[in-house]
């Protein structure tokens, strides 16, 4: 059997009016759905080896976009044929777009398959909690071993975050969301320091590098990250916070950011970690991640909580939702509750 590999633009469903995307009959249901993103930024190198590998296995379904606004259509054709797994080959952002089209898009009547990530974008935050990393083809290798075997051992719950803003009925789904001087500096990162061409750890030290001379010396220039916009943060029963803060994420993640894993007060799905913009705040958050007590331990400046409800409003202050930026205006907060959650597989032992 030929290894059933769809590309968008092979489709006819990238223009208004064109026909519905078609896919070839299958003599077998295909054990991997690969969703791939040729644009994220591993994919530029290894995307020919990703294609030879799926002309190589036929169990594999490889499905390419060239926008995430095709990810509808990718998803419509994944579902004719049935995976047992659904394997997203990309960034955050491209995890992002399947997400919110799974929740809101209905397109799997039985509910949708468990999902693998393989890493292959800017940021990777997403896979990288699910255990994936390094080689591509090592971790399609691996998930093809899972598939064949009963999955169950190897899949993990895991909550979303339903992002609503200006009254919008549909919700953008993730898992990660950053902003205050988080997303600023996560701008500064993706406008100034990207690129350099820079690998991306460089870049991100170098970043960190800019943000900690900016509180430290107090500087303000074109080529440092800017200072953060005031914020109110409100968490339903939980209270609220109000000022300035250079680190402000909510994650339903096992790990934020650094090392350590976050222990959070209170009672919800939605971890809230707040981190005012003071020096010795970032650098008392830093320590205690780094030794696993981050959220055990009070830090003066540093705030941590559990809940279901969390509202952000501010002045022209940004968010940034697994790489999608939302703006954030007086009057008009974003607003973040619990997701039905869904069922990923976990690479690492």
């Amino acid at each position: 059997m030929q290894n059933q590999q769809l590309k968008a633009k092979d489709t006819g469903t990238v223009t208004d009016g064109a026909p519905a995307a078609r896919v070839r009959p299958l003599k077998a249901r295909p054990r991997i759905a690969l969703l791939s993103n040729p644009k994220s930024t591993g994919n530029i190198a290894q995307l020919s080896r990703i294609r030879a590998f799926c002309a190589e296995h036929p169990d594999v379904f490889h499905y390419e976009v060239e926008h995430v606004d095709q990810i509808g259509d990718a998803l419509r054709s994944i579902a004719c044929v049935r995976p047992k797994m659904l394997v997203i080959n990309g960034g955050d952002g491209t995890v992002q777009a399947a997400l919110t089209e799974i929740h809101n898009g209905s397109h799997f009547p039985d509910g949708p398959p468990p999902m693998a990530v393989i890493p292959s974008g800017k940021t990777n935050l997403i896979a990288l909690d699910l255990g994936a990393h390094g080689d591509p083809i090592v971790a399609l290798e691996r998930l093809l071993d899972m598939a064949q075997g009963n999955l169950a051992e190897h899949l993990v719950a895991r909550e979303l975050i339903a992002l609503r803003s200006d009254g919008s009925e549909l919700p953008v789904i993730g898992m990660f969301l950053g902003g205050a001087g988080l997303a600023d500096t996560m701008l500064y990162c993706r406008n100034k320091i990207y690129p350099l061409g820079l690998p991306n750890g460089l870049s991100h030290a170098l970043t960190a590098v800019a943000l900690l001379f900016r509180l430290l010396s107090g500087a303000r220039a074109s080529f440092l990250p800017p200072k953060a916009s005031p914020l109110l943060i409100s968490t339903g029963k939980s209270g609220s916070l109000t000022g300035r803060f250079t680190l402000l994420a909510v994650t339903t993640l096992d790990k934020l950011l650094l090392s350590g894993k976050l222990t959070a007060s209170g009672s919800g799905r939605l971890k809230l970690l707040a981190i005012e913009e003071r020096p010795r705040s970032l650098l008392g958050a830093l320590a205690a991640s780094l030794a696993g007590k981050l959220g055990r331990r009070p830090v003066r400046g540093v705030h941590v909580q559990e809940t279901d409800e969390i509202s952000i409003e501010g002045e022209n202050s940004n968010v940034i939702l697994d790489g999608e930026m939302f703006k954030v205006n007086v009057g008009k907060p974003i607003r973040l509750n619990p997701a039905q959650p869904l069922s990923f597989v976990r690479l690492a032992a």
